[in-house]
């Protein structure tokens, strides 16, 4: 009982702070971008160290009765394991996993009944491994620190444009829908022509050889709603642009536009995954709360209807031109682990699938926004290619040459419906999604000048294997496959 003597207040806290620290740091390091809010910082600091504190001390003192204080030297060890072990599932795994659970309180009560009298020494040790995970968090956030917002500020004055045309604008993006140029041939070899016939039928044009500017939804959204390049931040450090949430969610140069121009913005979107790390709401209006969503959360979540708040929305009578970015989780792409893949042919069919389902959202969408608002300016379009022909998404990480990959990669979707089917006369600038808002708001404005700067529609991407690691040029301007690293620093 001497282990409790001096330390009868102190020890409980210790073990406490112990038990969640290492796990706490070990989260924020491989997830940072998912949790750099206050209210992430809050949570960690009230389920991972205060918790555990008032547990701990409550336990210990309950154990002072007479009849249970032959067990209070066991209390802390097993308290403490538990918690540690605890704390690191949920960081490395989602759900219950009732079997690791039992696992742990088996570990918990081995270590407890015979190194109960090394507490003080897995205390230690406890601390010294979140020394090291605080120490890898901080060269992390400094290396953040380093990254540059220089790629957000626009050449030219166009976050001032004046729109001299005010339709209601309508920005769905089906995730991974592959360009209909691309959809017969190469991996996908699929007859998707009765969409694009329905969407001709419905007075949208198609346009062929679209394609995004980076390979994932956050890297191709930011980009997009910035009008800009980011080439990653030039940094390797994460496969994730830093702030990208923020980017796209509470303030970029497309929101300011519409902002500017008087239009009430939405956010409607199957999946809180744009949200994990509650950045700041910059759309006026939004079909997921912040409250809705778990604060250790690095997945999809569960997906939602979109098409009920849209057309609800849709139906609210204002007095001000509405902006939507409507996020549909369809078709998707192919499994991005080699655990999880189907393997290639099974990974087809399976997005094949996954777009007939998106073709049926999609036509219901249309069909009742144009009921509503047959004057609105519809964008149909997607945030990267569906990775089809692969076995899983992370083989992207090594060098290809191989065209059919690449163009599954980046291959997207672009139809619009021009109001009355006037499409500008400059449209057949439509090539990346990097300048698709600023050929928009040219139109909107009457104002050809803002194409002046249009961005070069190269696509980009990381590759770590089969070539120096660095970030490459896979697509140049004209759309031919090159192989071109461009200056990057980890």
């Amino acid at each position: 009982m001497k282990i409790f003597a001096k330390y009868s207040l102190k020890l409980p806290v210790i073990a406490g702070i112990a038990s969640g620290l290492y796990p706490a740091l070990f989260y924020n390091y491989k997830n940072y971008t998912l949790v750099n809010s206050w209210e992430h910082h809050l949570y960690f600091l009230f389920v991972f160290i205060l918790l555990p504190i008032a547990v701990f001390t409550v336990a210990v003192n309950l154990f002072n009765n007479k009849k249970l204080v032959k067990y209070k030297k066991y209390v802390l060890p097993f308290l403490n394991i538990t918690f540690f072990l605890f704390f690191l599932k949920i960081c490395l795994y989602a759900g219950v996993q009732r079997k690791i659970i039992v696992g742990i309180l088996l570990i918990a009560v081995i270590v407890a009944y015979f190194l109960y009298h090394h507490l003080k020494k897995i205390l230690v040790l406890q601390f010294l491994i979140a020394l090291v995970g605080l120490v890898s968090l901080l060269f992390k956030l400094y290396s953040y620190s380093t990254i540059s917002n220089d790629w957000k500020i626009q050449p030219d004055a166009i976050a001032e444009v004046q729109f001299k045309k005010t339709p209601n604008v309508y920005y769905i993006q089906a995730d991974g829908y592959v360009n209909f140029s691309e959809m017969d041939k190469g991996f996908y070899q699929y007859d998707n022509s009765p969409f694009k016939s329905y969407l001709e039928q419905n007075g949208f044009k198609n346009y062929a050889n679209f394609r995004s500017n980076y390979p994932t939804t956050l890297e191709s959204n930011a980009s997009t709603f910035m009008m800009k390049h980011h080439f990653f931040n030039n940094s390797l450090i994460t496969g994730e642009i830093y702030n990208s949430r923020n980017t796209i969610i509470s303030k970029n140069t497309v929101l300011d536009v519409f902002n500017n121009n008087g239009y009430k913005t939405y956010f409607v979107s199957e999946t809180p995954y744009m949200l994990l790390n509650r950045p700041k709401m910059g759309y006026d209006v939004s079909n997921i709360a912040y409250s809705e969503i778990a604060y250790l959360n690095n997945g999809i979540g569960k997906r939602r209807d979109i098409v009920e708040p849209v057309l609800n929305l849709v139906s609210q009578e204002i007095n001000s031109p509405k902006f939507f970015f409507v996020q549909i989780l369809k078709p998707w792409h192919i499994h991005s682990r080699k655990r999880h893949t189907l393997y290639k042919e099974k990974e087809r069919l399976a997005w094949l699938e996954s777009l007939e389902e998106a073709n049926v959202i999609l036509k219901e969408l249309v069909s009742e926004i144009l009921k509503k608002d047959p004057d609105a300016l519809l964008i149909i379009t997607a945030d990267h290619g569906g990775y089809v022909g692969m076995d899983y998404t992370d083989q992207t990480i090594a060098k290809s040459q191989n065209r059919d990959f690449i163009y599954s990669i980046f291959s997207s979707q672009l139809s619009i419906r021009w109001p009355n089917n006037e499409a500008p006369t400059y449209d057949a600038h439509f090539a990346s999604s990097v300048n698709l808002f600023r050929i928009l708001f040219s139109y909107l404005s009457n104002n050809e000048a803002y194409l002046e700067y249009l961005q070069e529609d190269s696509s980009y991407t990381i590759i770590r294997e089969g070539a120096p690691e660095g970030i490459y040029k896979y697509i140049d301007h004209d759309g031919h496959i090159v192989f071109e690293g461009i200056n990057a620093t980890d």
